[in-house]
């Protein structure tokens, strides 16, 4: 594995690698903390965040290493060629991990980059996120043989990782998708989903909570988008045809999944506050999980 893009590059034993090594991570900080000894990772911003940038952040740090931050729009990346400035930058650092809008522009930062490219979110994919989820679930269920999962919710960048390892581990994977992202469409992805025989989409909500293990939801707008004026009236058209879907504790008065959520969180639109803090809720438990995966990912890249 030279690069992390989109959960797609990988194969089962290398997603087992990356979640046993994860737990171990988590179980035993102290092994790691000079793991990463005078090793760098320059963090390319273009997309605001919080768990990806205090994970990968503390995490470097964490293991002996430092994190240069550099923000895209106050940096050469945006008014010269991808190309020449990663050729440059990748001589400051071991890793580039880069949280951009668009995926082509993810690609070519990686096909000039001296060093390992880790997608931190773009509009295709969010792979990181998608280790974090799986983590999760196996440090839950302990196993994903006979788990199924159901992700409720818009059809974006994090659907698209979870179909990809959900497809490499044989993992049952319901999707409640009544609106599918342009930006993240990936056809060829959906035709592998659509052979797979565990891979499938499902219209009603109800249906869908009868029979899974763990329900997963996301927000319905954009995180760039949210308070911008020009977006309202897509935001409006996607809460009035989500909110049949919003995830109500009533929907789970006689079942007991484990409800997930990759945040930032919006109360009210595709959760009820009630089902966060719920015994059923994983959901910090699974955005703690970003930290050591991340961290088991980093290592696996520079391959200690």
């Amino acid at each position: 594995m030279n690069n992390l893009l989109s959960l797609k590059e990988l194969r089962e034993d290398d997603l087992y690698t990356l979640i046993h090594n994860g737990l171990a991570v988590k179980q035993q900080p102290k092994k790691y903390e000079e793991a990463c000894r005078n090793i760098g990772i320059l963090m390319l911003f273009q997309k605001t965040s919080t768990r990806t940038h205090l994970s990968f952040h503390a995490g470097i740090h964490q293991m002996g290493g430092y994190a240069t931050v550099m923000d895209w729009d106050s940096s050469n990346f945006s008014i010269s060629p991808i190309s020449h400035e990663a050729r440059y930058a990748s001589r400051n650092c071991s890793l580039i991990m880069a949280r951009l809008k668009k995926h082509e522009d993810l690609l070519q930062l990686a096909e000039y980059s001296s060093v390992p490219v880790i997608n931190g979110c773009c509009d295709k994919y969010h792979p990181c996120q998608a280790l974090a989820d799986l983590m999760t679930i196996y440090e839950t269920a302990g196993t994903f043989e006979g788990i199924t999962l159901t992700y409720v919710g818009i059809h974006n960048n994090v659907a698209n990782s979870l179909i990809a390892g959900c497809l490499t581990l044989g993992m049952q994977l319901q999707l409640v998708t009544p609106i599918v992202h342009e930006a993240a469409r990936d056809e060829e992805l959906m035709r592998a989903a659509a052979a797979s025989g565990h891979i499938r989409r499902v219209d009603n909500l109800d249906e869908a909570l009868s029979r899974t293990d763990f329900v997963y939801t996301d927000t319905w707008v954009d995180m760039e988008f949210v308070n911008s004026p020009e977006y309202e009236e897509e935001k409006r058209r996607r809460i009035r045809t989500m909110l049949p879907y919003q995830l109500k504790a009533e929907l789970f008065s006689n079942r007991k999944p484990y409800v997930m959520h990759d945040m930032p969180i919006h109360p009210g639109y595709e959760i009820e506050e009630q089902l966060i803090e719920s015994e059923q809720s994983i959901i910090f438990r699974q955005a703690d999980n970003r930290l050591h995966v991340q961290k088991a990912l980093m290592l696996s890249l520079l391959q200690k």
